[in-house]
């Protein structure tokens, strides 16, 4: 329909869900399959402003956060999140809950998830300047719909390295926004695939944490690769690192991690001819913490998809 139509027409956009460079800090958004993986309670948020100059430019906050379920059994690990997302005169919202069950497998762990998911959708009619008044393709007040969705994941951990696929949005849900069905239409479903690998170094202080996204809705595809030089010091870690998006942009990254708070800044600038200046600015908060009550440091090691 029309109003998907002007969704697809923002650049480096076109898929459904954003794009957040920090992906592999905020995996469990990504695939529910990595809820609860650790023994470590973990909340994360991410907050994005992109395409700086232009009216109407793309934001995105995401706030996540997924537990061990500890009284049952490390094996079972829950999650919730929101996300809210606003592009052009476009708003989308998304509330979900999370569940993920993990199993020893050949020295590592397999993971599954399920989550189901409340998609709310907005548009401001009022923003629209057109010369044919009165065409129903084109809302002149604020319209909204909501949609139920399920999302599912599949993930595997070594020692080192991961992978992971997952599905959002596999029902296709339809929204109607509005009372009229000429503005309503179909959310893709969009598959993800996930990995990363550790790299270790001569100097035991130093490694190299490597990672890629890969995601498509079989319409349009997106891929980053990212690398980060992390520096693991008695009191706290450092990373620096590089992103790269074929066709897309390339990012520089900053952060660090002191007593489980973690916080990184990304700038992704495109490549597409918008502009070095007009790139997106980005920050991921989050913290992390031990939950493990009953077997004090027999569970006790370092994740692959976290600093």
């Amino acid at each position: 329909m029309l109003l998907w139509s002007l969704w697809q027409v923002v650049p480096v956009q076109a898929q459904y869900d954003p794009a957040f460079n920090h992906y592999w800090a905020l995996q469990s958004f990504y695939n529910p399959a990595a809820a609860g993986l650790n023994s470590q309670l973990d909340i994360h948020g991410a907050f994005s402003m992109q395409m700086l100059g232009y009216t109407h430019a793309p934001m995105s906050i995401l706030l996540t956060a997924d537990i061990p379920l500890w009284m049952i059994g490390p094996a079972h690990g829950v999650g919730a999140g929101f996300i809210n997302d606003k592009i052009g005169l476009f708003s989308h919202q998304k509330f979900y809950l999370q569940y993920a069950y993990h199993q020893k497998l050949w020295g590592g762990r397999l993971s599954v998830g399920v989550r189901a998911a409340m998609l709310s959708e907005g548009f401001d009619g009022s923003g629209v300047d057109t010369e044919e008044s009165g065409d129903q393709a084109f809302p002149t007040s604020d319209v909204k719909g909501t949609a139920f969705d399920l999302d599912a994941g599949l993930r595997y951990d070594a020692k080192v390295w991961y992978a992971g696929f997952s599905i959002l949005h596999s029902l296709s849900p339809l929204v109607s926004l509005g009372d009229t069905k000429a503005n309503e239409y179909e959310v893709p479903a969009t598959f993800y695939l996930t990995g990363g690998y550790n790299i270790k170094l001569k100097n035991p202080l130093f490694k190299v944490q490597t990672s890629a996204i890969v995601r498509s809705d079989l319409t349009a595809w997106r891929g980053d690769v990212t690398a980060r030089l992390l520096y693991d010091g008695p009191k706290g870690k450092l990373y620096a690192g590089l992103g790269y998006s074929p066709t897309i942009s390339a990012s520089v990254f900053i952060g660090g991690n002191f007593h489980g708070v973690q916080l990184g800044y990304c700038y992704e600038i495109y490549t597409g001819g918008i502009g070095a200046l007009q790139g997106t600015h980005e920050l991921s908060l989050g913290y992390v913490t031990d939950l493990d009550l009953f077997k004090k440091g027999r569970n006790r090691h370092q994740s692959v998809r976290l600093l």
